[in-house]
């Protein structure tokens, strides 16, 4: 299958590849291998879409929609974290003010290391 037609029931992103790692923390787990997906706000990148970070290439493999609500621990160790509970607090301190609301919506990144 297609990227096009993976990504057709998608809407337009609303950031490109280049901003979706902008915490030096991140990359360096994602650099580590610590960090395999990460959610954001909004649409960043396409499935089948690559990102370089220091040189390392990773292909991303899944976009998705999910609630907060929906967080699992599972999902939380994608992310670098223990727990939910670890993920949410760092969240909550980089972005002061947010509420964390379970309806909040947010998009799902899933990627992993190209090899070279």
């Amino acid at each position: 299958m297609s990227n096009q037609m993976k990504n057709s029931g998608l809407p337009p992103k609303t950031c490109t590849i280049e901003q979706l790692f902008t915490i030096p923390d991140d990359v360096e787990k994602v650099l580590a291998g610590k960090k395999t997906a990460t959610r954001r706000n909004g649409r960043y990148a396409d499935i089948g879409e690559i990102m370089e970070l220091k040189g390392s290439k990773f292909v991303v493999e899944n976009v998705y929609s999910q609630s907060l609500g929906e967080l699992t621990d599972e999902h939380a160790k994608q992310e670098g974290f223990d727990d939910v509970e670890g993920y949410k607090n760092s969240i909550l301190s980089i972005h002061p003010g947010m509420p964390w609301l379970p309806h909040m919506r947010v998009w799902v990144h899933e990627f992993r290391a190209l090899e070279d």
